[in-house]
């Protein structure tokens, strides 16, 4: 009986071999792209999950209330993780880290290590870093001991066994023994590391008594708690133990921590917090809904021609009905036909995602994958889904042409139903309303990520180089030099530039009460020449100058955020005002335009400068555009003769500001790639439902060009029926997306507006595809010969 299913089922197939194409080419590259998306997804809530205990992992976070903000950190002070395991017996453990960014030289040569950290000894007991070389619970127990990755391991000692060499940690020049040897840390863990070294490294040596510091901040603490702990009653005891410990300083400052337990699980794609790599929880349910509109357009198109196809079925049916064939049998038939166009196209699916998959990879700037064989329960789930696509696909076309009632159709008084007519307009409906959502959302994110890149960020940052210097002793030195090359127009120097890490720091400033008003406000420690350099604008009072020798240590320039912050409705009144910081004193000479010194995520965030050449150790370099190359070269070249101990690494501001919105980047191409897959898959099924819709009116087509009627007549009568259909999805379609996309444009603090002419621009455009689509079939049947469509039986 199965044999005889699919001895007949690939006859069918084979005497429809468009039909079947359609079919199986839909339906593959719905299952492909749906099986792309599915690994993307899985890759994403993936993260942090390799670890074994990472239900009972919690990161240690701080909102650091002050009378003027709440700023939300992702660190905790140093001591706080040492004392919460010492006054509850519910952590089991804790771990700290801080990222270090190394200089590491061995024997002469120089490492940058963009990816070091600081770590406690107990990281391998908190986190399932897998070790090859060394004792999980002593590898980072002494001073000056070091963990290498696998691949830093290679860099630095090739085949040579790493464990008990020395390495020299620059820019303090201790050298640090090789303990231990990792596995390469896995692409899905928040915490991207290369090297690790002992925290005790960093708390006794270099910062002695960091441990017993309430008042610094910097590590990111990470708590182990006992299993059936209860993290909302851990958190709930944390007031009073923050109020027991640091009460004294809360009072004396003004200031109060409050501390919250962070779940692993939910640090990579819920947390808003740190500046660590961050996923998109939105992202991944609109990629979800992505995939699941893919698979149902294909599947739609399967119903929709299998349906269309009835009429010319129909005395298949009847025949087999009339010679003793039950609904049952008939149905079994008309499904293994399904199942098999879905296997076909299974086969194809597997071999589309195999090539795709590199493509992918680099489209998404991950390594998702690296084969399909990788994991074969993925294949045997998509094998599964495709027998059940097949199943769930092909029940209605078989209900529908196993209930024709033999007696009418073999006297040829069978028609369409009207129910048919409507289920098949309804279901082209249904995809080109999908199809223009993603045409609108697609539109919307391009016009997003165009906003973000064209914004006027409020500083000059073109041709504008940055070194660090790391307070080098010949930094000066090296600066004056750079203005002796013919390619550098100008220099400047601070503590941070716009894109990168800032200081925070405990302020205290006169506000519009005349009261000193408490604040933990973002510090630029500049130059004179900073704020002319990047053409940073003022509003108010003036900016430094070396003709005022109270500005080196009495003057700070605040930017309009935190003029607003302390009250001041005009920039202007917030000039004089009296402030203290860090142990200086002195007043605001000035009040500089907000810039955006953060990325277009975050909203502008209140900033202070004051002039500290010794800190000021990132050299900003304005150089000209017509011979970068050389320039650099030349700047090589000082960089060498001066700083002979320092490797030489820079960064162009404008593409290390872009680089915050790589994620955004790739989200559009994922976006812009996944739409241009459904659109196609529906234009896929608009043709073959067009070809036969063309194929059941030849006669008629052939009747009106012998009355007289034009190709333009022809083809106007063959495409009104489905564009009138197109034009009533866009008026589901509309505010459906402007809905959708109006909630992701809420992940950005400055967005675009939603402009109205996308939408026509949409309608437009879809019209034109679907016309597109439909016309290369009406068009061939318009220019047909009557005579011979007057033939057709």
């Amino acid at each position: 009986m199965i044999k005889n299913h699919l001895k007949i089922a690939l006859r069918s197939l084979w005497k429809h071999k468009v039909f079947s194409l359609i079919n199986v080419l839909g339906l593959a590259v719905g299952m492909s792209a749906c099986f792309l998306i599915a690994l993307y997804v899985h890759f994403e809530l993936s993260y942090d999950n390799f670890h074994s205990k990472a239900d009972r992992i919690y990161r240690l976070v701080t909102d650091i209330k002050t009378p003027s903000e709440t700023l939300e950190v992702d660190v905790s002070t140093w001591s706080t993780a040492p004392k919460l395991k010492d006054d509850f017996p519910e952590v089991e453990a804790f771990t700290r880290i801080n990222a270090a960014n190394f200089k590491i030289r061995k024997g002469n040569v120089l490492f940058k290590e963009e990816r070091a950290f600081f770590a406690d000894s107990s990281l391998f007991n908190v986190f399932d870093f897998k070790l090859i070389k060394g004792n999980p619970a002593t590898v980072l127990k002494g001073q000056l001991s070091i963990v290498l990755t696998e691949k830093t391991a290679k860099k630095y000692f090739g085949d040579v066994d790493p464990i008990g060499q020395i390495l020299v940690l620059s820019g303090s020049d201790l050298a640090a023994t090789v303990t231990g040897v990792m596995k390469d840390i896995p692409a899905n863990s928040h915490i991207k590391a290369d090297l690790f070294v002992s925290m005790s490294t960093f708390t006794q040596r270099l910062n002695k008594d960091l441990d017993e510091n309430w008042g610094d901040f910097g590590a990111v603490s990470y708590l182990l708690l006992k299993p059936g702990t209860s993290a909302g009653n851990l958190q709930a005891k944390l007031p009073a133990f923050m109020q027991n410990h640091a009460g004294k300083l809360f009072k004396e400052s003004n200031v109060l921590y409050i501390l919250s337990l962070e779940s692993l699980s939910r640090i990579y794609l819920h947390s808003p917090r740190g500046d660590h790599e961050k996923g998109s929880a939105k992202n991944i349910y609109i990629f979800s809904a992505i995939a699941v509109f893919i698979l149902l357009i294909a599947c739609i198109n399967f119903i929709n021609l299998s349906t269309a196809r009835s009429a010319e079925r129909a005395k298949e049916v009847g025949i087999r009905k009339s010679f003793g064939a039950g609904k049952m049998l008939l149905a079994r038939q008309f499904l293994s036909e399904s199942v098999l166009v879905s296997l076909a196209a299974f086969v194809l699916a597997v071999f589309l995602s195999a090539v795709l998959i590199p493509w992918f990879n680099n489209l998404s700037g991950k390594t998702i994958s690296h084969g399909m064989l990788e994991n074969p329960s993925y294949i045997a789930v998509l094998f599964i889904s495709a027998i059940l696509i097949g199943f769930l696909a092909g029940i209605y076309p078989a209900i529908v042409l196993s209930s024709f009632e033999p007696v009418k159709v073999l006297k040829g008084r069978f028609t369409s139903s009207l129910k048919g007519i409507l289920l098949r307009k309804g279901l082209v409906t249904v995809q080109f309303s999908i199809s223009i959502i993603l045409i609108i959302a697609t539109l919307i994110v391009y016009s997003q990520m165009t906003f973000m890149r064209s914004r006027d960020l409020g500083f000059s940052k073109d041709q504008m180089l940055v070194i660090n210097a790391e307070g080098d002793a010949n930094q000066q030195a090296f600066r004056q030099s750079l203005h002796e090359l013919t390619g550098v127009q100008a220099t400047a120097a601070a503590s941070s530039t716009p894109g990168g890490s800032f200081d925070g720091a405990y302020s205290e400033i006169e506000n519009s009460h005349g009261d000193l008003q408490v604040g933990h406000l973002g510090l630029y420690l500049v130059d004179f020449d900073y704020i002319p350099l990047y053409k940073i604008k003022l509003v108010a009072g003036r900016s430094f100058s070396k003709s005022f020798s109270t500005d080196t240590t009495q003057a700070m320039v605040i930017n309009e955020a935190a003029s607003k912050l302390l009250g001041y409705t005009n920039p202007q009144q917030a000039i004089g005002r009296k402030f203290k910081q860090w142990g200086r004193e002195g007043k605001i000479i000035g009040v500089i335009k907000d810039f955006h010194f953060t990325s277009l995520h975050e909203k502008i965030r209140p900033l202070t400068m004051r002039i500290d050449p010794v800190e000021a150790r990132m050299i900003s370099v304005k150089i000209d555009g017509n011979n970068i190359k050389n320039t650099l070269t030349a700047i090589e070249s000082k960089w060498k003769s001066l700083m002979p101990n320092r490797s030489f690494n820079y960064y162009f501001v404008d593409e290390f500001f872009d680089r915050q919105y790589r994620s955004e980047e790739r989200f559009e191409k994922l976006f812009f790639n996944f739409s241009i897959l459904a659109i196609f898959i529906s234009c896929l099924g608009l043709l073959g439902l067009a070809s036969y819709s063309t194929i059941q009116r030849t006669r008629e087509i052939g009747v009106r060009k012998v009355l007289g009627a034009s190709t333009a007549n022809i083809v106007t009568l063959l495409s009104k029926d489905f564009l009138k259909l197109v034009l009533l999805s866009f008026f589901i379609a509309s505010p459906l997306a402007w809905y959708g996309m109006h909630q992701w444009l809420q992940n950005f603090a400055y967005q675009t507006d939603i402009n109205w002419w996308i939408f026509p621009a949409s309608a437009l455009l879809s019209v034109c595809i679907a016309f597109a689509t439909i016309s290369f079939q009406s068009i061939r049947a318009a220019l047909m010969n009557p005579v011979d469509s007057l033939k057709v039986e």
